[in-house]
């Protein structure tokens, strides 16, 4: 499986709660890593959940949680969009 956060593949048989990623310490039992992570959906989860998790990025008891199989590494042209954008606000706005 590949880290949701600093996207390194990691060695697990299995992720459990307090299961967390070798490289940066991320917990790896989070909506983040989770293959019913989305955006776009109610409270950010293709899953029917009642209530949502405030951290998305923090281990949780999601009783739907199922490791996302399909994450790819974050690419360093996002991570360098991001900077320019903000490069670009301080800019302008000092």
């Amino acid at each position: 499986m590949i880290c949701w956060k600093c996207g390194k593949e990691i060695a697990v048989e299995s992720v459990y709660r307090n299961t967390d990623c070798p490289s940066c310490h991320a917990d790896l039992h989070s909506c983040r890593g989770c293959s019913f992570y989305s955006k776009e959906s109610h409270f950010e989860c293709r899953e029917t959940v009642s209530e949502p998790v405030t951290d998305k990025e923090r281990a949780n008891f999601c009783d739907y949680f199922s490791v996302n199989k399909n994450l790819t590494p974050p690419s360093s042209s996002s991570t360098d969009k991001a900077k320019a954008a903000k490069d670009a606000f301080n800019a302008l706005f000092g």
